[in-house]
Order: C-alpha cells, then structure tokens, then sequence
C-alpha cells in the first residue's frame, strides 16, 4: 500500500513538471501563463498545483538590483534576426523563474506612423522622459513585444517609470496579453 502512494506522489510531480515545462515559452514568445495566484488550489483531475505564472508588480528599491518597474539595459534580439540585436531600455514587468518579463523601450515617436505600426501588430505608448536616456529624450514603451531577459543579462538600472504611468502601461499590455 505505502508503494501506490510513493507511485501516486512521483506520477503527481512528473506530471506538474511536465505542464510548467510544457507551458513555458522560449525566445521572445509573446506572452507567458498566468496559471492560478499563489495559494490557489489547482486541478482537481490531477491534484497537483497549477503552474503559477509572472505577478505583474510595482516594486523599485533604491539597491542596484533590477525591480518592477524600474527601467533597464539589456539585449534585445532583433524580431527579423534573432541572433543580432542591441543594447536597449527595457521596462520590466514581474520575475519569474530566473528570468525578467520586460517591454522595450524606444526614443523614436511612433505616433507619426502609428497606422502603419499598427497595421504590423505593433503598439506603442508614450512614456515620458526619464533617467534611463541620459539625453532626456521622451520615449515610448512597445507593448505587444514581451522581452525575457534573465539576471545575468541586466547590465545596468536606468531609473523607475513613475507609479501611474506603470500602472497604465501594464493596463494596456494586458489588452494584447495574458499577464497576471
């Protein structure tokens, strides 16, 4: 009897490993699971946990390590070839299995063309100025682009979006994606 229920435990973790890796994307997939907030309980078919996905948060701390909202360098593949890209502003979003969740920023206006933009599926948000471009250049977040980035890819902190701009942001970013 204790070996169907050593049995019955191991096929319950296999089978919780294999949805969480299942349900992890790789590269710069646009969008990552929410699965059920912390402390929720999960299927009732396998009883196990949901896989808990990214908790969007506003959180910066004045202690040179990357938060919520705050605003970082980091690569960025380019869409058209990810194998080159540039260093760039990203916003970040949630942490979440090592990795940040983050959208770009660019100091190129993209109200001029935002027609042509959108008829390519990009989306642009104007965000103001703020320490992470030294000229003060007004910039735009790109919101239907999710950037992963993990820790070690953080070169520098920029400075923190304000509070309700933050907020707006992420408003608009859960129209185009699942975040939590």
């Amino acid at each position: 009897m204790a070996a169907m229920g050593l049995l019955r435990r191991t096929l319950d973790v296999l089978v919780q490993k294999n949805a969480v890796r299942r349900s992890r994307p790789t590269g710069t997939a646009p969008g990552w699971p929410t699965g059920s907030p912390a402390g929720s309980s999960s299927s009732a078919r396998t009883g196990t946990p949901a896989p808990r996905g990214p908790v969007v948060t506003y959180g910066p701390e004045v202690d040179g390590e990357p938060d919520p909202g705050e605003v970082v360098w980091g690569w960025v593949p380019y869409e058209d070839d990810p194998r080159q890209g540039k260093d760039r502003p990203v916003l970040l979003l949630a942490h979440h299995d090592g990795e940040w969740l983050g959208l770009m920023l660019s100091s190129q206006d993209h109200d001029r063309d935002a027609e042509d933009e959108a008829r390519w599926g990009r989306h642009w948000m104007d965000v103001g100025t703020g320490g992470w471009d030294r000229q003060g250049r007004p910039s735009e977040v790109r919101l239907d682009r999710l950037i992963r980035l993990d820790d070690a890819s953080i070169r520098r902190e920029g400075a923190a979006l304000d509070p309700k701009v933050f907020e707006m942001v992420v408003s608009e970013a859960r129209r185009i994606h699942d975040l939590g």
